[in-house]
């Protein structure tokens, strides 16, 4: 049975159910690692919905993958092993689509216009979570995707044939990265560093707190300094055990949780930036390009994230967001 299907028959049963009211324990899994921004968000996000709900509501954090990687965290979530997870939009593909829309090759110009994207169409997101049975608690923005390489690649033609890491279980991700011209290579994320290392790969996109906490810019120390696209994260409960929190309750603890994450994007964009100026201090080197010139080639893998990764329907809706996001900044900025 197709991971879609089982949600939505998890989903019909949780439906048919009845709320049951007393102490809840909410058992929430992240591949944050233990003592970054993240994790002290869920932390705190714990203790305030501890008290909130006047110890009815506790919320017990499993960090740093010690649940598993994406994938087996929200198979533990399907089987209600785990009641929760905090996961990436990345991480989502095996259960909805529509996030990995936000990691579309120069779909972006920067962060606020995807910020500005986000917001007018995270409704739809939600919807699509809440129809494999999930409640969502909380969006935040992980930071922007670069290219991080063994090499300085200053233009389309130059970075043409690179081997990039490409997540297992993603062929529509991988179709898109040879679209671009590189050519992927798949691989599990604690293969990554290895991979570096023998030159099995050139180049990986990813975040900067992710590069200088795992160190994989040692072997790949030239940064295309272009935000290639945008990693958002999501904190997601399942509705049977959201259910089982007191209606009048619920309210007050997703305004906490959308208090403490606005305060958590702001901490983790200041980390990002010093990340980026630690790993220069440490030999990292920023390679400065022409996003116009590269457009083209990162346009071309668009044809494989409309309706081959990302749902063509929903896909549209973010284009029309960003343009319309666009036509407001634009307005904004006339005398």
């Amino acid at each position: 049975m197709s991971s879609p299907t089982r949600w939505a028959i998890t989903a019909l049963l949780l439906a048919t159910a009845g709320p049951a009211w007393g102490q809840v324990t909410i058992k929430l899994a992240t591949l944050a690692p233990t003592g970054s921004a993240w994790h002290d968000l869920l932390r705190e996000l714990g203790q305030r919905w501890e008290e909130a709900s006047g110890g009815q509501v506790k919320l017990r954090v499993y960090a740093g993958g010690t649940q598993g990687n994406e994938g087996e965290v929200i198979r533990k979530v399907g089987i209600g092993q785990l009641q929760a997870a905090a996961l990436t939009n990345v991480g989502l593909h095996d259960l909805v689509r529509e996030p990995q829309a936000m990691t579309t090759p120069l779909l972006f110009r920067d962060e606020p216009e995807m910020r500005c994207a986000l917001e007018r169409v995270k409704g739809s997101m939600e919807r699509a979570l809440e129809a494999q049975g999930l409640v969502v608690v909380q969006w935040s923005v992980i930071g922007s995707l670069s290219l991080y390489c063994n090499g300085p690649r200053r233009t389309p033609e130059e970075l043409a044939g690179a081997r990039i890491f490409a997540a297992q279980g993603d062929p529509g991700i991988e179709e898109a990265w040879r679209r671009a011209g590189l050519r992927p290579v798949v691989l599990a994320a604690t293969d990554i560093m290895p991979a570096l290392q023998t030159g099995m790969i050139d180049c990986l996109n990813n975040v900067p707190l992710y590069a200088l906490v795992t160190r994989t810019f040692v072997p790949a120390p030239w940064l295309i300094d272009l935000p290639v696209g945008f990693m958002v994260g999501v904190t997601v409960v399942r509705r049977d055990a959201w259910e089982r929190v007191p209606a009048g309750l619920r309210p007050r603890l997703l305004e906490v949780a959308r208090q403490l994450g606005e305060r958590v994007d702001l901490e983790v964009r200041r980390l990002n930036v010093e990340a980026i100026g630690a790993m220069q201090r440490q030999g990292l080197k920023l390679v400065k390009v022409d996003a116009a010139a590269w457009r083209p080639a990162m346009e071309r893998s668009w044809t494989a994230l409309r309706g081959g990764v990302v749902p063509a329907p929903f896909f549209d809706e973010v284009v029309a967001a960003r343009d319309a996001c666009r036509s407001e900044a634009l307005a904004g900025a006339r005398p």
